[in-house]
């Protein structure tokens, strides 16, 4: 089977490339990487609610109708729904402590954010984070990053709900449209401000459309499927099956955005070629030949 794989890459060009960047996302501990930019973004999330309840609790005073049109808006039923009204009607007295707490726990999880994606950037590159320089650079680069995914989303979302039959694909291909656009600039401006800065930005151009690609998919799965598994699995497993769906989105993101830079690095170096620096490890006893994989691991020489 092996001898029958390598014959297919040599033959047609994507499949190696395909092949090459899912040995190198291993290679490198991909998966680790994603894994530690979900939870980095999940944690973030509760801070960030805390200073959208205080927002709404703001704006909810004096209006009972904002609870209603939130929980009709999001396709909310049962416990969701209840949970919801709840949260709104305890936010009209809680507003001033938690814009405070929100807002400070929201800076702190927000840079480990921007650091979490940074590594995610750097990792496949083979190169590290620095201290506190790199982390608010990150931050700042997250800052605008997350207004542009911001109209990005918010794009397919007007799209997805125009209410006129007729107009609605049109508006759903302009949405995407723009968006796409939209997402490519900032996948690119990610990799560049978050990545190592010495490739020129045209080499970060392939990953960027990849990623724009992804996150395009990704969203429209989001905007249509993901609130009827909201609504759905809140039915079934209470707020804990809106906890998993909002976990499996994250996640996706996630490999998107280390799966699109090791594209990059893997057509980077398939053109510039590669350098060989010494690994320094533990001295241990050795059963047979070894090698250093581009993670810094020690495996025998005979395996891939």
């Amino acid at each position: 089977m092996k001898h029958r794989l390598q014959t297919w890459r040599l033959r047609w060009n994507w499949l190696d490339l395909a092949l090459s960047v899912q040995e190198r996302f291993v290679e490198v501990r991909g998966r680790f990487v994603a894994s530690g930019v979900t939870i980095s973004i999940f944690l973030a999330i509760f801070p960030l609610m805390l200073v959208i309840i205080a927002i709404a609790g703001f704006v909810a005073i004096g209006d009972d109708s904002i609870a209603p049109r939130l929980v009709e808006n999001l396709g909310l039923s049962g416990a969701a729904a209840d949970a919801l009204t709840g949260t709104l009607e305890r936010a009209a007295h809680t507003r001033r402590a938690a814009s405070v707490v929100g807002l400070a726990g929201l800076a702190w999880t927000g840079s480990g954010v921007a650091r979490a994606l940074q590594n995610a950037v750097r990792v496949p590159w083979q190169e590290g984070v620095k201290g506190l320089k790199d982390r608010t650079e990150a931050a700042i680069w997250l800052l605008v990053g997350s207004l542009g995914f911001a109209l990005s989303i918010g794009l397919g979302v007007v799209g997805s709900e125009w209410d006129t039959d007729l107009a609605r694909p049109l508006a759903i291909a302009v949405s995407v449209v723009f968006g796409f656009a939209i997402e490519v600039a900032l996948f690119t401006w990610i990799f560049w401000g978050l990545g190592t800065r010495r490739v020129a930005v045209a080499d970060l151009l392939p990953g960027a459309v990849l990623a724009a690609v992804g996150f395009e998919t990704l969203k429209v799965v989001a905007t249509v499927w993901i609130p009827r598994l909201i609504s759905s699995a809140s039915a079934l497993y209470g707020s804990i099956g809106i906890v998993f769906a909002l976990l499996a989105a994250i996640a996706m993101f996630s490999r998107i955005v280390v799966y699109s830079s090791t594209f990059n690095v893997v057509r980077y170096e398939a053109r510039e070629g590669t350098t060989e620096l010494t690994v320094q490890m533990p001295r241990l006893a050795v059963a047979g030949a070894e090698r250093a994989t581009r993670g810094g691991f020690r495996v025998p020489e005979d395996v891939s």
